[in-house]
């Protein structure tokens, strides 16, 4: 068994390039694997973006990853910029991370007891970040927020929670809400099976509007348990925040005794390793994590000082638990990939090299004349096509602008860069992104943008 998964997780011969190809590329293998899904899953995926939607053709079935390239079941070969959705900011099949994980799996997979690796990869995160005291390791970041909601309610005796609209906190029923129709209003149910009292405990805001949330403050006085914004709003365009509305959020949280959590399961250790909070430099109550700390595998956590952290179970009586919470082989593989990052000029190397990529295709499309910005922040980037220099709320995005980005992807899909099957994901550069396939990449965007804008297209 472990023979074959060392092969698995074993460099492997490139496949096809796709860069310059004429037409559409082939996707015959994968077309037949998700007809075949379609019996087996709701929609043909276990996840709802990968099923294409949003874009041109079927989805890609991914066979393998090495580095910043990606090979589908069809053989094709793809610079990756979508990194499994963030956390591999090393690459795909690190050497180290791999070498960690086969060492460790030699020992058992789960034990659902405590390990000495969890203690590593919690030592390692706490003395490398100013903001946390103490953590506690789970499975996913959806559990993680749902778990630091719990534990701001439990810790304030209050109920509802202020969210912003155009951030995604996971799929757990509070934070599946909407806004509704007026400037300070509960949350709207945005899937199925989510109670009306759920959402009638989550009130949703516009991003970047002081008078909403002074507003809510105030209809709601004495209720309001925490407001939670992700890190830097990545999940629906990258709405970037001013430093003066962070710090804004984190002065009227005090003044009504109410705690102010980061989700960071985007931006923790992918801005530098104190992530969103470092780089706004302000004082989160509680921050939660997701996988890029378990190095790709399912992982997250979430973290606050001592005294916060003291009201979990068993030490308080805010309960949570898992079975898998601490799991050794995530814990192996985050252990490695931290320790890369913690590298003298790691995050300075992947900045300067993510600010260079994105401003030479904006010198590009600005040149053309062509309705697209690039927003970027770190080694994270969004394609907008508008002409707007900033975006800072959900509401700022042209919806219209999504059939442009359908054209965008089959395009760039075909000259053998892959995205987030959504014109609404941002992408990641990673470690593994060396200039030469930056620079196949920038060739690929800027054929990719003249046939988007093409006349009479």
């Amino acid at each position: 068994m472990l023979n074959s998964l060392k092969k698995a997780f074993s460099t492997q011969e490139e496949g096809t390039v796709n860069n310059g190809k004429k037409g559409d590329i082939s996707r015959e293998t994968s077309a037949r694997l998700y007809e075949k899904a379609k019996q087996y899953f709701p929609g043909g995926v276990n996840s709802p973006v990968r099923a294409f939607k949003s874009v041109y053709g079927t989805p890609l079935f991914i066979e393998r990853g090495d580095g910043c390239f990606i090979w589908d079941a069809d053989g094709n070969q793809f610079i990756d910029f979508c990194c499994s959705w963030g956390p591999l900011i090393l690459g795909h099949n690190h050497p180290k991370i791999r070498e960690k994980v086969v060492k460790t799996m030699e020992n058992g997979l789960s034990f659902g007891a405590p390990t000495r690796l969890e203690n590593e990869l919690a030592e390692l995160i706490l003395k490398n970040n100013k903001y946390l005291q103490k953590i506690r390791f789970v499975s996913s970041g959806t559990e993680a927020v749902m778990s630091a909601i719990r534990l701001a309610r439990g810790y304030t005796r209050k109920d509802k929670i202020i969210k912003f609209e155009g951030c995604y906190h996971g799929h757990s029923d509070s934070l599946l809400v909407k806004a509704g129709s007026g400037l300070v209003t509960f949350g709207e149910t945005s899937s199925a099976g989510v109670p009306r009292a759920f959402a009638d405990e989550t009130i949703v805001i516009p991003l970047n509007d002081q008078q909403a949330i002074t507003e809510a403050f105030a209809q709601f006085s004495g209720q309001i348990a925490a407001v939670i914004i992700e890190g830097v709003p990545a999940n629906n365009g990258l709405l970037l925040q001013d430093r003066e509305y962070i710090h804004f959020l984190r002065t009227i949280t005090r003044e009504n005794e109410a705690l102010l959590i980061f989700d960071e399961v985007i931006t923790g250790f992918r801005l530098g390793f104190g992530g969103a909070a470092a780089y706004y430099e302000v004082q989160p109550d509680i921050v939660t994590y997701g996988k890029i700390i378990g190095g790709g595998m399912p992982v997250g956590a979430y973290g606050a000082s001592d005294e916060l952290m003291s009201h979990i179970s068993p030490d308080g009586g805010v309960y949570q638990a898992g079975t898998l919470s601490g799991n050794p082989v995530a814990m192996a593989a985050g252990i490695a990939q931290l320790t890369e990052l913690k590298n003298s000029g790691f995050y300075k190397s992947l900045h300067t090299k993510t600010d260079e990529f994105v401003a030479a295709i904006q010198r590009y499309a600005t040149a053309k004349n062509y309705k697209c910005r690039i927003f970027s922040v770190g080694s994270i980037f969004w394609f907008a096509f508008t002409d707007k220099t900033s975006i800072k709320a959900a509401g700022d995005i042209d919806p219209s602008s999504m059939e442009l980005y359908k054209v965008f992807h089959r395009e760039l899909l075909n000259r053998g860069v892959y995205l987030g099957p959504s014109g609404y994901e941002v992408g990641f550069v990673s470690a593994a992104h060396s200039k030469m396939e930056l620079e196949k990449t920038k060739r690929a965007v800027f054929e990719s943008l003249d046939e988007v804008f093409r006349p009479n297209k």
